[in-house]
């Protein structure tokens, strides 16, 4: 993991992280994805892995990861297992439009937990641009990714939707686990993207940033970033979440509490009646 301090470096951290899963998941339209960064394997033998960089920003913090797609067919297993050791994350990635594939997660887990205990991992349901013909329930991959402790992604590379998100959330669960984030809190910067961001989806509840005026890709990367720092509403499975209907079941019970019992009030002083008079 690579450090702070030399002025010839572009990044602060450098990291790791491997993607696996089954063939033909889409782990290659992941990598492809990433604009940025060298496509080209630092070592000369690179028979069954793909290799890309990249570099993220994560709370004012440069950090370059090294993505390494293992082929998910089973004669490049020993390759896995080679590669697994010197990792610092691993990308478990699906297809959520072939149950086999969700099926085969189990098999890669017990690889990681032979090959590379420890190591900080998240689950990937990839082609989210094919949800229509979706064979894996996204409740179903939540529930098994809280029950093996891992965080839950679903990314479409074609629309450019929680990819990076992904990445940038394991690359925070990593550099937590090694103490890393004491060094950057206390000087958190934010980009102009996140604040410019954080303006527009603290006033628009995510179902609503289709109808903006802006570019698809922006509009994209609005969904995406509300969903992934869980601001505002969230509108999922047909059912809409929003400040609103908790603003709305609280107004009634502040209305009851506005109602107040006025005080009694002294009798007039040129009150003639018996009964009114103070003794």
């Amino acid at each position: 993991m690579g450090t702070q301090g030399s002025p010839v470096k572009s990044y602060d951290y450098l990291l790791k992280f491997l993607l696996v899963g089954d063939s033909d998941v889409g782990k290659g339209e992941i990598l492809d994805s990433l604009q940025d960064g060298s496509a080209e394997s630092p070592y000369a033998y690179s028979s069954g892995i793909d290799y890309k960089t990249t570099t993220i920003l994560l709370d004012g913090r440069r950090v370059k990861l090294e993505l390494w797609d293992t082929s998910g067919q089973g004669r490049f297993c020993t390759i896995f297992r080679s590669y697994s050791r010197g990792a610092q994350g691993i990308l478990l990635v699906y297809d959520i439009t072939n149950r086999w594939s969700f099926d085969g997660i189990d098999r890669w887990i017990r690889e990681i937990d032979e090959h590379a205990p420890g190591v900080p991992r998240i689950l990937v349901g990839n082609r989210l641009h094919l949800a229509f013909k979706r064979q894996v329930p996204t409740e179903q991959a939540r529930a098994y990714a809280e029950k093996n402790g891992m965080t839950f992604f679903e990314v479409s590379p074609l629309c450019n939707f929680n990819v990076i998100e992904s990445f940038t959330e394991l690359s925070r669960i990593v550099l937590m686990r090694h103490g890393m984030e004491k060094f950057w809190r206390p000087n958190r910067v934010f980009s102009l993207q996140d604040l410019c961001c954080r303006a527009i989806v603290s006033c628009t509840p995510v179902h609503l940033i289709d109808k903006l005026p802006l570019p698809v890709a922006i509009k994209s990367h609005l969904k995406s970033f509300s969903m992934a720092n869980g601001m505002n509403a969230v509108m999922m499975h047909g059912r809409s979440y929003s400040l609103a209907n908790a603003a709305g079941g609280s107004k009634g019970n502040s209305l009851k509490r506005s109602k107040s019992i006025r005080p009694p009030q002294s009798p007039p002083q040129n009150c003639t009646r018996n009964n009114c008079k103070i003794s």
